[in-house]
């Protein structure tokens, strides 16, 4: 005999199955991609109505990086260390990576636009683009905006931007800063471990640069690395080579290291920031 369903029992049962969709659906918002790029717009307000009222915008680089490392170095390594730092904070989503920076001059093919492959933007283009981002992220509802870069040059156009922008608006409620340890503070750690070992760290594309992405090759099962050209690019000057220092002491296990180091160091900042805010 089939029960009958009072209009009580009806409204009850509505009820649950709208809560567990609820439900669900805040669930699903909390375990998906924290890739900003990777979300619908409506996945990322749930993500937000969920807690991750944070946005991460990192900026990356094209450029050359020598004989044997292909030229999305820093873009790769930025990706990575965004996406780990959101998933270790859990309150944030990242922000499309801003793919150039501050290389060099393209006319004059100075600094590394001297090089084929190498994508160039000027000063004012960049911290014009990152200001950008960064509003839309504002203008989305995020409550905190973090801004920060892979690339040494462009350094001081975050600062500028996140500053700027901070005095915009402070009084509305949200804040923008600039995240300088992930650059700073994780190169200082990454000097003191290879002199630490005796190895000589060099600079542009050499052993600490290498070292990252190889892990992420390795990682993500990319072929960045050309490891038949590590010998040949050994030790000789960036002038002609592309490279400061010698990469052929590079490994995985370095590279791991190193990259933790940035994630951590980002990520130590950031509480800092929030429990200051």
């Amino acid at each position: 005999m089939e029960s009958i369903l009072t209009e009580e029992d009806f409204v009850k049962r509505a009820f649950l199955v709208l809560s567990l969709a609820l439900v669900t659906s805040a669930a699903s918002a909390q375990t998906r991609s924290v890739f900003t790029e990777d979300l619908t717009w409506m996945e990322v307000r749930d993500a937000m109505t969920a807690g991750k009222t944070s946005a991460i915008i990192y900026a990356g680089g094209t450029e050359q990086n020598g004989p044997h490392m292909a030229l999305v170095k820093h873009n790769a390594i930025a990706r990575y260390v965004a996406g780990q730092i959101a998933e270790k904070l859990g309150n944030a989503l990242v922000y499309p990576i801003m793919p150039f920076s501050p290389a060099g001059d393209p006319s004059e093919k100075t600094g590394h636009a001297r090089f084929p492959g190498t994508v160039s933007v000027s000063s004012e283009v960049f911290l014009g683009v990152m200001r950008q981002e960064a509003l839309a992220a504002i203008a989305g509802g995020f409550k905190n905006v973090f801004l920060m870069g892979d690339h040494g040059g462009g350094q001081t156009e975050l600062r500028l931007a996140a500053e700027s922008l901070d005095a915009d608006w402070k009084p509305k409620g949200v804040r923008v800063f600039y995240v300088a340890d992930v650059q700073g503070k994780a190169t200082q750690q990454t000097n003191g471990y290879l002199a630490e070992r005796k190895i000589p760290g060099g600079g542009h594309a050499g052993v600490a640069e290498t070292s990252q992405v190889m892990f992420l090759a390795q990682t993500q099962k990319q072929s960045w690395i050309r490891s038949d050209k590590l010998t040949a690019a050994k030790g000789l000057p960036e002038p002609s080579t592309g490279i400061n220092g010698d990469p052929s002491p590079a490994s995985v296990d370095m590279g791991r290291v190193f990259i933790d180091y940035k994630v951590n160091a980002a990520v130590e900042q950031i509480k800092k920031l929030i429990a200051e805010r």
